[in-house]
């Protein structure tokens, strides 16, 4: 998911179509092998699954494919981009844009969906390639003490061959997917005419017979039947990547039919076996296909995985510029697309979870009910943050704009009710990580907010500073000082010490400070604004967007258009230190002080995140109680 950036050159349709089956479907084209079996048992129980049991399930499967991801995601939210980019946060700073009013509001509804995505991208990989390394079981029951062991062994590779770079290992992953959907198709097909009258299932009445005929069956059902669905934000996010029409033409063409032949073949396949199959993705290939199929299913597994890894890295990139996180060490890894990066602690992080839930829950069955819970929390924030751009941005009639949320958001509830059902089974986990990631984002806002306060309190405003040392000027000596600030009305603190431990000021100073913009990306025209406070200061603001990744030096050389003679090589960067110590009245209880302390201690060198040359920087160290 999600190598957001600069947006693709302008090549055919067909190759970007390509793309977008293995980065962006991958996480929905391998719900067949996991999504039927798993409603199927939860209808019948342990018994032999009733003909009205296979086609309602069948039928529920069809319409929420074709409601949740066909209208919701391919036909409105694809439409809510910002500027070309896609995804929860980018849903987020375009609704506070649109109704400022509620910015605080919108922003926790934005944390929220962010922290429940992170949950997602611990239990996709675990429980995709653990289902389709079941396959083995299928093949010969001897494999049965293997499965764990050859998962982990698969998983380790998958985070081990990340820093190569998402490009690099998404070359192979399209035409490996295309193979995958025309496998599923034909698997599907070829059983079709077994029990042609599953196509009854397309009709809504088996569906909602299923559900009034047995209410406390089907609640528990339509959790499992939610499985076909998940990966469909992965629609949303990796917009930036492949445009709108190559991921509508995909769905469409491809992957929408395939998937439904596939669940209709395995309905057919199981009517026609007096509902006794208990692993039908599998048992329907013949048995040459099935060691073939494994391999297949393993492959696009971990192409699923990828898929949600790189959205992992995307958004806490999105997250680190937005000001929700602490700055993580950020490699990119290609030189043409910017959006693809690999951020070596989230992946050790994202590792040790998925290995953890493997060994933990042992089988795909039992992570299944860890699933769902944060896929239809995060479904339902979605629907939330449409709503308000769809009334305040694309100026919606109210009674419009109500009628289709409240479709879409009935929807989402049922199935967010019908997953939190499973907190005990498994649900705990996928909520547990979205609440950490929640306390974590809410004590950096906050601490970041404690600290700004109060520095700012012991700071002098910069104008006053300035205005003295210009009628009464210290030694000055030549070159140009810069001083990167958080808070440009005040004289920064690296300022403040050096002026006391030197007694010495440069001929030129400036202020610096770089700020994030509700945008993915800022045009370079708007990047540096520059306003002169006497003749030895001057405040720079350098703005990027959440995409971007800041380039200090870069952005500072566009400054020569506005009259500033910018020399890199006659320039020192000044900045402070500040080493923390939890305080009695910080105005946060302890554990939050030491909580915002650690994340602090482990942000990453404002030197390497603004890519400030390292023999240009001078660091003068403050201590700070909060």
């Amino acid at each position: 998911m999600g190598h957001t950036g600069q947006k693709p050159a302008p090549t055919r349709t067909g190759l970007l179509m390509l793309g977008a089956l293995g980065v962006v479907y991958g996480d929905i084209g391998t719900s067949p092998i996991y999504a039927f079996r798993e409603a199927l048992h939860a209808a019948s129980g342990d018994g032999a699954a009733l003909r009205m049991e296979v086609l309602g399930v069948l039928s529920l499967i069809v319409w929420a494919l074709t409601l949740i991801v066909t209208i919701k995601y391919v036909v409105f939210v694809l439409r809510a981009d910002n500027e070309g980019e896609g995804g929860t946060l980018s849903l987020m700073a375009l609704a506070r844009s649109a109704y400022p009013r509620a910015s605080k509001l919108i922003l926790v509804i934005g944390i929220c969906g962010a922290s429940l995505f992170f949950g997602d991208a611990i239990i996709t990989p675990a429980i995709s390639v653990l289902s389709a390394v079941e396959g083995l079981k299928v093949a010969t029951p001897a494999f049965d003490p293997y499965v764990v062991p050859i998962t982990l062994v698969i998983l380790a590779v998958l985070f081990a061959v990340q820093r190569f770079g998402t490009g690099k290992v998404a070359n192979v992953f399209g035409p490996i997917t295309l193979v995958w959907f025309l496998a599923l198709g034909v698997a599907g097909l070829s059983h079709i005419a077994d029990d042609p009258t599953v196509f009854f299932a397309v009709n809504p009445y088996y569906a909602i017979a299923f559900l009034a005929g047995e209410p406390n069956v089907a609640f528990v059902t339509i959790g499992a039947v939610f499985l076909a669905v998940t990966g469909a934000e992965a629609l949303y996010v990796d917009l930036g990547h492949f445009g709108r029409r190559p991921i509508v033409l995909a769905w469409i063409a491809i992957v929408f039919p395939c998937l439904l032949l596939n669940y209709f073949g395995q309905g057919a396949f199981v009517l026609a076996h007096q509902g006794t199959p208990q692993n039908p993705f599998f048992e329907m290939l013949p048995e040459w296909g099935v060691l073939p199929m494994v391999g297949l299913a393993t492959a696009a597994t971990v192409i699923a995985s990828q898929a949600v890894i790189s959205g992992a890295y995307s958004l806490t990139r999105q997250a680190v510029q937005l000001g929700l996180l602490p700055r993580f060490e950020i490699q990119h890894t290609s030189e043409m697309q910017s959006g693809q990066v690999y951020m070596p602690r989230v992946n050790f992080l994202l590792a040790i979870g998925v290995m953890l839930l493997v060994v933990g829950f042992g089988a795909s069955s039992d992570l299944a009910s860890a699933y769902g819970i944060s896929v239809t929390g995060e479904m339902l924030v979605t629907t939330i943050l449409l709503f308000i751009v769809m009334r305040h941005r694309w100026k919606w009639k109210l009674a419009g704009a109500i009628a289709l949320i409240t479709v879409f958001a009935v929807i989402d509830t049922g199935f967010f009710l019908a997953n939190a059902a499973k907190i005990a089974d498994g649900g705990w986990v996928s909520i547990g990580v979205a609440f950490m990631m929640c306390l974590i984002m809410w004590t950096w806002i906050r601490g970041s907010r404690h600290l700004f306060e109060k520095t700012r309190k012991n700071e002098i405003p910069l104008d006053f500073l300035a205005g003295n040392l210009a009628k009464k000027p210290p030694d000055l000596v030549p070159g140009t000082a810069v001083f990167l600030t958080g808070d440009p009305q005040s004289a920064p603190t690296a300022l403040m010490h050096s002026l006391k431990h030197y007694k010495v000021l440069h001929e030129q100073n400036v202020i610096l400070s770089v700020v994030t913009a509700q945008q993915p990306t800022v045009p370079e025209s708007d990047r540096a604004t520059l306003v002169p406070i006497n003749d030895l200061f001057m405040r720079v603001t350098l703005t990027f967007g959440y995409m971007e990744q800041p380039n200090v030096p870069k952005a500072m050389a566009l400054c020569r258009k506005q009259g500033w003679k910018f020399d890199i090589m006659t320039t020192s960067f000044f900045l402070s230190r500040r080493s923390l110590k939890a305080a009695a009245n910080s105005g946060m209880p302890l554990w939050q002080d030491r909580l915002f302390i650690g994340l602090a201690s482990t942000a990453s060198d404002a030197t390497e995140y603004f890519q400030i040359p390292t023999g240009r920087v001078v660091e003068i160290g403050t201590q700070v109680a909060i």
